[in-house]
C-alpha cells in the first residue's frame, strides 16, 4: 500500500528535473503577471464605469484571444522551435505591459482603450499556453506527468493568491498603472530566463509542415479522438458557469461592502484552496477516478457559488471562494489529464491549443451571459442562475467518460518505409494506399467494427480521407484506401505511428483470411506532361 510519504514524494518528483524547476519559475513568474494585470484591470475598469457587462467584458477581452487564436498558436508550436517561441511570447507580453503602463500613467485610458489592451495582453497568453503545455510531457516521464500538472496548477493557483495580494497593495499605495509597470520588469526577465534553457531539436529528414496543413491537421486529430472531444465537452461545461464567480467577483466585493482589498482576499482565498488542494490530487486519484472527481468537484464548485452569491460579508464569502478553488483545480487537473494523454507529443501543441480554445471560448461566453443577466437582474441572482445551470450541464454530460479502459499508448513504433522503384520527390502528390483484405464473410459486422476505428487512426495520423470498397464479384474482399496530399505527407504518418497503431494492425490482420499478408499498393498522383 503507498503511504502518505510516497504522495508526497510523487507529488514533487518532477522537480528533480532542473528544466521542469526552470519552466515552473518561468511559468509561475508568467501567471503572477497575468493575474496582476486582470486585478489591476478589472479594477481599473471600477473607477471608469459602474457597468456590469463592461467589468464581465475585462474577462472577456482576456479569454477571447485564446479562443480565436489557439488554432494557429497549436500550429506554431509544433512546427517551430518551442524555446524560441516561448521566449517571444513572453517578450510580447512584456511589450504589452510597457504601453499599458504608460497609457494609463498618462491619463489616457477608457474603457474601450483598457479592453483593447487587456486582448492584446490576452494574445499573448493565447500564443503561451499551447507551448507550454506541449513542452511538459517533453521534459518529465510519463508516470510523472499528472504531478507536474499538478505542480503547474500550484503554479496558476499560487499567482492567483500573490498577484492579487501584489497588485493590491500596489494599487492601495500607489496606483493601478504600477501594476502594469511591475508586469513589465517581470515578463522581460522570464523571458530573458528563457535563453538559458538548451532545448535539443527532435532531427527529421523530412520538410516541415506547412502551417495551414499544420492548423488543418490539428483540427482533424481533435475531431477524430473521442477521447479529445469528450475532454474538450466536459471542460467547457464546467468552465462556462465557474467563469461567473471570477467574472463577477468585483461587483460581489463591492456589493458586501468592501473594495479591492475584500476583492484581493476573495481572490486569494480561492487561490489558496487550490493550491492545497493540488498537492492532495495524487492521493485522490488513487481513491477516485477522474469522472468522479469531477462530478463531486463540480457540484461543489456549484455550493459555492451560491454560497457567494449570497454571503452578507467577506468573512463568509472567503470560506466559500476557498473552497470553490479546491474544487475547481481537482476538476480542471482531471480533465487536462484526459486530454494531455489522448495526444500524442507531435500534435499536442495544436491538440491542447484546441482544448484551451473550449476553456476560453466557454468561459468569455460565460463572463457575457452572467454579465448580462447581473446588469438585468442583480449579482446574487446571476450567481444563481450560473450554480444552476451548472448542475444540469452536469447531467447532460454525464455520457462523456474521461477514463479509457487503457490510456492511449503514445509511444512510437515506427514501421519501415517502403521501398520505392523511383526516387519521390517530397512535393509529389497526392498520394492514395490501397491495403487488399479477405476476410471471412461470417465476420464481416467484427472486420467492418475494426475498419471504423482503423478510419479514425488513418485520419488523426494526416490522412485527407478514406474509404473502403467490398467487391460485389468475391465476398468477403475488400479495399480500404487512405490519400494524403503529398508524399512528404505519408512519409510523416511512419513517424507518427505508436504501439497502438500496433495493436490496431493487429486485428485488422487477425481478421484477414488470404494466404498472403494484406496487399499494400502505393500510388502517387500522375500530372500529364505539357506539350
Amino acid at each position: 500500500m503507498t503511504g502518505p510519504e510516497d504522495h508526497r514524494g510523487a507529488a514533487w518528483a518532477p522537480f528533480r528535473i532542473p528544466t521542469f524547476r526552470m519552466l515552473w519559475i518561468v511559468w509561475a513568474t508568467a501567471n503572477v503577471c497575468l493575474w496582476m494585470n486582470d486585478v489591476a484591470a478589472a479594477w481599473l475598469m471600477t473607477t471608469l464605469t459602474s457597468s456590469a457587462v463592461l467589468i464581465a467584458l475585462v474577462q472577456t477581452a482576456s479569454s477571447l484571444p485564446v479562443f480565436l487564436l489557439g488554432i494557429p498558436s497549436g500550429a506554431l508550436a509544433d512546427i517551430v522551435d518551442r524555446r524560441i517561441y516561448f521566449m517571444a511570447t513572453q517578450f510580447w507580453v512584456a511589450a504589452n505591459a510597457a504601453v499599458v503602463f504608460l497609457v494609463t500613467y498618462l491619463g489616457h485610458v477608457s474603457a474601450p482603450v483598457l479592453l483593447l489592451l487587456v486582448f492584446t495582453n490576452g494574445i499573448g497568453l493565447a500564443m503561451r499556453w499551447p507551448v507550454f503545455a506541449a513542452i511538459i510531457p517533453e521534459v518529465v516521464p510519463r508516470n510523472q506527468l499528472q504531478a507536474a500538472l499538478a505542480l503547474n496548477g500550484v503554479a496558476m493557483n499560487a499567482s492567483r493568491v500573490v498577484g492579487p495580494l501584489v497588485a493590491g497593495a500596489i494599487i492601495a499605495s500607489a496606483g493601478s498603472e504600477f501594476v502594469f509597470a511591475l508586469n513589465f520588469i517581470l515578463s522581460l526577465a522570464a523571458g530573458i530566463a528563457l535563453t538559458q534553457w538548451k532545448r535539443e531539436p527532435v532531427p527529421s529528414v523530412l520538410p516541415g509542415e506547412r502551417f495551414i496543413g499544420a492548423m488543418r491537421l490539428g483540427w482533424q486529430y481533435v475531431r477524430e479522438s473521442q477521447r479529445m472531444k469528450d475532454a474538450i465537452v466536459r471542460t467547457s461545461a464546467f468552465f462556462l458557469h465557474s467563469t461567473a464567480l471570477i467574472a463577477l467577483l468585483p461587483l460581489v466585493a463591492k456589493r458586501i461592502g468592501h473594495g479591492a482589498g475584500g476583492y484581493t482576499v476573495l481572490l486569494s482565498s480561492m487561490g489558496v484552496g487550490a493550491i492545497l488542494a493540488a498537492f492532495q490530487i495524487p492521493r485522490l486519484r488513487n481513491t477516485w477516478s477522474r469522472d468522479q472527481l469531477v462530478v463531486a468537484g463540480s457540484i461543489v464548485q456549484s455550493a459555492c457559488t451560491l454560497g457567494v452569491a449570497f454571503a452578507p460579508n467577506v468573512w463568509t464569502a472567503a470560506p466559500a471562494m476557498f473552497i470553490a478553488g479546491t474544487a475547481w483545480i481537482v476538476v480542471a487537473n482531471s480533465v487536462t489529464i484526459a486530454a494531455q494523454l489522448a495526444l500524442p507529443n507531435w500534435v499536442r501543441a495544436r491538440g491542447m491549443a484546441i482544448y484551451q480554445m473550449a476553456i476560453m471560448g466557454s468561459a468569455a461566453l460565460g463572463a457575457v451571459i452572467w454579465g448580462r443577466i447581473a446588469e438585468g437582474t442583480n449579482v446574487p441572482t446571476s450567481l444563481a442562475c450560473a450554480s444552476g445551470s451548472a448542475l444540469v450541464f452536469l447531467v447532460l454530460t454525464r455520457g462523456r467518460p474521461l477514463d479509457a479502459p487503457m490510456d492511449d499508448d503514445h509511444v512510437p513504433s515506427r514501421p519501415p518505409e517502403p521501398v520505392t522503384a523511383r526516387a519521390v520527390d517530397m512535393d509529389e502528390g497526392p498520394v492514395m494506399v490501397t491495403i487488399e483484405y479477405i476476410v471471412d464473410p461470417a465476420r464481416t459486422a467484427e472486420f467492418e467494427a475494426v475498419m471504423a476505428e482503423s478510419r479514425g487512426a488513418r485520419l488523426r495520423q494526416g490522412a485527407v480521407s478514406w474509404g473502403m470498397f467490398e467487391d460485389v464479384e468475391q465476398p468477403g474482399r475488400f479495399v480500404e484506401y487512405f490519400a494524403c496530399g503529398s508524399w512528404a505527407d505519408y512519409l510523416r504518418r511512419f513517424d507518427r505511428f505508436t504501439a497502438a497503431d500496433d495493436r490496431l494492425q493487429a486485428k485488422r490482420h487477425a481478421l484477414h483470411v488470404g494466404s498472403e499478408p494484406p496487399r499494400v499498393a502505393r500510388y502517387v498522383a500522375w500530372q500529364p506532361a505539357k506539350r
